[in-house]
């Protein structure tokens, strides 16, 4: 099997001739291995046999060595190549001359062990079926998907045993057996040769792809990372099996490849340990790159990207759209069964790296897979060429008209830039609300061009139009969100290479939300400049929504008046450095999700975990204002019980 994997990947490479012409030709696989049967020697000749017996045990341990590590081959025997370990030559029966035994210490792979283990059949049957249950269930419960979990992880636990490897040793007789020259250590190089002969033909596939998003990458491993499904490995041009056995037969014996949970550390996402051990982990000041070889952070941030591109484009649009008219727009646009759809018309099914198992074998699972491909793709595009580029493929893709595609990307200012195209400040003399927000100008350090953009940002929904701000908030509301998604989500990529997408969207959930947004408006005083319709003139006490929406109006306004590097500088300030407060606080754990946690630290070795179970006891109210009455059960008592509007 050695033979066959070494003869392949590497004469066929190696081999050339020069013809008469001029040219190149591959030699075929049957000149390849006559030339290898011609020039390799037998390992002991069958005419030299009895002068060999003879020697002298220093020259016999001299000749022992030279072939000790040494892959020799027999074409007709399953497996046909092996290694030497040892070469003895003792003699049993002094009647009748035998050829020196080669000995052969092997290991027995844990796969083949723990395939036979009565333990691991039984969950795996168990696994197996819950699967199958679960992949044709109309609907799924949490507690099912927590229970398939478990038995998967108890099946990883099992394979990760040592003590299911079996040391083997094998003599065979050095009859018919011939030198090959080839040393151990070739076996683990040969066997990369399909890995490469992969990597440079996808690269030059992907060149095709360059062609078709109209973008050059000049990091090259950042396009095939944004490729790669999570499902993906490499492929080595034989099962599995095969390539165990090839490094049984003929690989180093007893390498040191390290512990295998230090390898598979960075590609671990599940289970509470885990959990706790990567949200606990700070931000790098320095960061290196990402050890995750798969395309989920990628997607995390073009997810962020297409939505801010999205929002940013409606706005400036349809500038009398409200608010909930320009969310159904961008919904019908960053869906998933669109991007799948652009993702078609690049042809990223083509292209995708991913394991052809049972993942990805129904159309609706592999569109899933094409649009978080092309999310990927977009980050991609953002991290390298900036937001210019992501922008330019986006509406390329969007749009096949032409004329469409103009609309799309020059869109027109701001209807109060519109307005005073230079600037609006000679307006602060006349009005006094403007002279007012000269004081807010001062205290954050930001003079605005267009000082009507910050007050229309805090001007609430109740304020009537007026020729001043031309309108509330709430536009400028959606527009601020999306930026500082984006923001956040760029900074988490950056600074936190270890965390997953999961992790990373917990870290963000905890900085962009309306209770840490109303916390920082507050501090920056922002209620003081609300513009209300109470005629007294007196700041009011807002709500926390309100607060975080003021915010969120006042990122927008950034955005529209500067550009996107002073959010950057804002959220570097006011939100960037209260992260590792919420990390070392947990503030990323929900209370259901510590619960569970807590719940699940009691469980009983050797079985299934007891997870709390949550009962609807009530339902009181219309269907736009309802208040349920909810309780949690663990182990069949009620722990607890609450009233809210939200379930």
């Amino acid at each position: 099997r050695f033979h066959a994997v070494f003869i392949r990947f590497f004469f066929l490479f190696c081999s050339y001739i020069v013809s008469a012409y001029g040219g190149k030709e591959v030699l075929s696989m049957h000149q390849v291995l006559l030339y290898l049967l011609r020039s390799s020697p037998a390992l002991v000749p069958e005419e030299e046999i009895a002068n060999m017996l003879q020697w002298e045990e220093l020259e016999w341990q001299k000749y022992a060595e030279e072939c000790k590590g040494m892959i020799v081959t027999n074409p007709g025997l399953k497996p046909s190549s092996v290694r030497i370990d040892q070469l003895d030559r003792e003699q049993f029966n002094s009647s009748v001359i035998t050829f020196p035994i080669i000995v052969h210490f092997g290991i027995r792979p844990a796969q083949l062990s723990y395939a036979g283990d009565p333990q691991y059949q039984k969950l795996w049957k168990s696994y197996v079926k819950l699967r199958h249950l679960l992949a044709n269930s109309p609907k799924v419960k949490q507690i099912d998907k927590q229970k398939l979990t478990q038995r998967e992880e108890a099946l990883q636990k099992i394979r990760q045993k040592n003590t299911m490897r079996r040391e083997v040793t094998v003599e065979l007789s050095s009859q018919g057996f011939w030198k090959t020259g080839i040393r151990s250590d070739v076996c683990q190089h040969a066997m990369m040769l399909p890995v490469l002969t992969h990597h440079i033909r996808y690269h030059q596939c992907l060149m095709h792809l360059d062609k078709l998003i109209g973008y050059m990458f000049k990091e090259r491993c950042l396009l095939q990372l944004a490729m790669t499904h999570p499902s993906h490995h490499l492929n080595f041009g034989m099962n599995p099996d095969h390539a165990r056995n090839s490094l049984s037969n003929c690989g180093i014996r007893q390498p040191k490849y390290g512990d295998r949970k230090v390898h598979h550390m960075y590609m671990r996402k599940k289970g509470i340990n885990t959990l706790i051990n990567i949200m606990s982990r700070l931000g790098q000041d320095d960061p290196s790159p990402s050890r995750i070889n798969h395309n989920e952070r990628l997607e995390f941030l073009g997810d962020a990207v297409v939505e801010f591109l999205t929002s940013v484009h409606l706005y400036y649009l349809f500038p009398n759209l409200e608010e909930g008219g320009l969310a159904t727009y961008r919904t019908a646009i960053v869906q998933n069964q669109h991007l799948a759809m652009l993702a078609k018309k690049l042809e990223l099914d083509r292209f995708m790296l991913y394991a052809h198992g049972p993942d990805l074998c129904r159309e609706s699972d592999l569109r899933h897979a094409m649009a978080n491909c092309f999310e990927a793709l977009i980050g991609a595009v953002y991290l390298e060429g900036g937001l210019e580029e992501a922008k330019q493929l986006f509406g390329r893709l969007l749009f096949n008209s032409e004329d469409l595609r103009d609309v799309w990307l020059n869109y027109p200012p701001h209807p109060l830039q519109v307005q005073e195209s230079l600037t609006d400040r000679q307006l602060i003399e006349s009005s006094p609300v403007l002279q007012k927000l000269t004081n807010f100008e001062d205290a954050i350090g930001v003079l605005f061009t267009h000082v009507r953009l910050l007050a229309r940002a805090f001007t609430l929904r109740t304020v009537g139009f007026n020729h001043l701000t031309l309108g509330h908030n709430q536009r400028m509301e959606f527009l601020g969100d999306s930026i500082m998604q984006l923001v956040a989500t760029e900074y988490l990529f950056i600074h936190f290479p270890d965390h997953h997408e999961g992790h990373l969207t917990l870290l963000r959930s905890s900085l962009v939300n309306n209770r840490t947004q109303a916390k920082v408006a507050e501090e920056l005083g922002m209620q003081e400049f609300a513009i209300t319709n109470d005629k007294t003139k007196q700041p009011v006490a807002l709500r926390t929504k309100t607060l975080a929406d003021l915010l969120e109006s006042f990122i927008a306004a950034l955005y529209i008046d500067k550009d996107l590097e002073f959010v950057h500088t804002f959220m570097n300030v006011c939100f960037f450095p209260r992260l590792k407060e919420f990390i070392l606080n947990q503030d990323w754990n929900d209370p259901k999700s510590q619960l569970q946690q807590c719940c699940l630290t009691l469980r009983t070795e050797g079985k299934e975990p007891d997870i709390p179970l949550y009962k609807t006891l009530q339902t009181v109210g219309p269907s736009h204002a309802r208040t349920y009455t909810v309780a949690v059960y663990f182990k069949g008592e009620r722990i607890g019980c609450g009233k809210g509007p939200r379930y």
